[in-house]
């Protein structure tokens, strides 16, 4: 297996870092449009390592993606960027017939007219319009690899097809109990990405209605997170998982809710009303005349980047699915859950808890892909293959996952 990775980000440098520990590839390029970043990636691996190499790449031109999986001979083309460029390196993948993976999908848009009620876009929306494509291709294009979703998703199809006879509810929930020293608001994870999760009306689906959709942050919960975590306060957010589960996985109820605690929120309450969520361009006075910048990426560039945080950061975080239904004729509930804890993954690999645990999950499934165990064609999530051999995998490198009855 030869690898085109595009993005060198905290995620794709944890990527990288996990992968040069496996056998089952040949080789991986590490390309980003900072070829400082990506050589920076591959540099940390030690001169002896010699299966990894860096590029400069726009993953915005398709063209340029295409040539790079040809001039490399990547079969394979693994998506660390954020979820604007998730198109273009799609198509670049299916044009070169080369297997595809991602962590994030293609965006959403609210309902012109009834955001909090009806969904407009939904995520993934235009990769599954291109599934018959990729399935007369012969190739694969796994969408919605990371740990949420991907584990998440695992999960689900796992308590499906062992734990339950009927589900009732399967709902993500995320948490976690992570402090940034020096900090009053450092996100873990890219705060493109965040704003557009959080902000994003949330979407959930019910058997015999469908999806909808809801006001951001509604249904707050307080739940109990495992390993020391304790009790966290979580609300609905917009998600890959509810749009993928109930597409190979029977249950009345699919939600996905996010512990991110009411300074958060108010923070992002607040970048909405000032209309920094936006990710248009404004015009504002340069050196030179008139610039065109997205408030979005202003708000990025004015934060750390949160792959240099790990240092500072202090905690767990959890990923996990929680299950509610019957087995043997009996009401039964459980959450199934990984926890890192930042210190462990610091020590081990260099790499903040966040970006390790989302970077460990795409390394295993190219692994099972690699060896057969994952197969297929078209477009296809990670609930719609055996959950076994995954779960397994990841116990083999030392990220062992968990299970509590409720």
């Amino acid at each position: 297996m030869r690898i085109l990775m595009v993005g060198a980000g905290g995620v794709g440098t944890a990527i990288t870092r996990i992968a040069a520990r496996r056998t089952f590839f040949e080789y991986m390029v590490v390309a980003d449009y900072d070829r400082q970043r990506a050589e920076s990636a591959v540099a940390a691996l030690g001169a002896d390592e010699r299966r990894f190499s860096a590029a400069r790449l726009d993953a915005s031109d398709t063209g340029a993606v295409r040539a790079a999986l040809a001039e490399r001979r990547c079969d394979v083309l693994l998506n660390a960027t954020d979820p604007r460029f998730v198109l273009p390196l799609f198509e670049a993948a299916l044009a070169e017939r080369a297997h595809y993976l991602d962590m994030a999908m293609s965006l959403s848009r609210p309902h012109p007219t009834r955001p909090y009620e009806e969904c407009g876009v939904k995520l993934g929306d235009a990769q599954f319009d291109r599934a018959a494509a990729w399935a007369a291709a012969g190739r694969l294009a796994l969408v919605g690899m990371g740990v949420e979703p991907g584990l998440s998703d695992v999960f689900a199809r796992h308590a499906a097809d062992t734990l339950f006879d009927e589900i009732e509810e399967i709902g993500i929930r995320d948490g976690a109990n992570l402090v940034v020293d020096g900090y009053d608001f450092a996100p873990s994870f890219s705060i493109w990405t965040t704003i557009e999760e959080c902000l994003n009306p949330p979407v959930v689906y019910e058997e015999g209605r469908g999806w909808f959709t809801t006001a951001p942050f509604s249904e707050p919960e307080v739940f109990d997170f495992p390993e020391g975590i304790g009790p966290v306060e979580c609300v609905n957010v917009e998600h890959e998982e509810v749009l993928l589960v109930p597409r190979w996985v029977k249950a009345r109820r699919v939600t996905f809710k996010y512990g991110l605690g009411a300074a958060f929120i108010d923070v992002l309450r607040t970048l909405h009303q000032l209309g920094l969520d936006r990710t248009d361009p404004v015009t504002v006075p340069g050196a030179d005349g008139q610039v065109a910048v997205s408030p979005r990426d202003v708000v990025a560039a004015c934060l750390p980047d949160p792959a240099t945080l790990g240092d500072r950061m202090h905690g767990k975080t959890c990923a996990g699915t929680w299950v509610k239904g019957t087995k043997d004729g009996r009401p039964r509930e459980v959450y199934l859950y990984h926890v890192v804890d930042n210190q462990w993954s610091m020590r081990e690999y260099g790499s903040q808890a966040v970006v390790w645990q989302t970077a460990i999950n795409p390394v295993a499934a190219l692994e099972l892909v690699a060896s057969g165990a994952w197969h297929g064609s078209g477009v296809l999530g990670p609930e719609a293959l055996p959950p076994a051999p995954f779960l397994d995998l990841l116990t083999e490198y030392g990220a062992p996952w968990g299970m509590r009855e409720q």
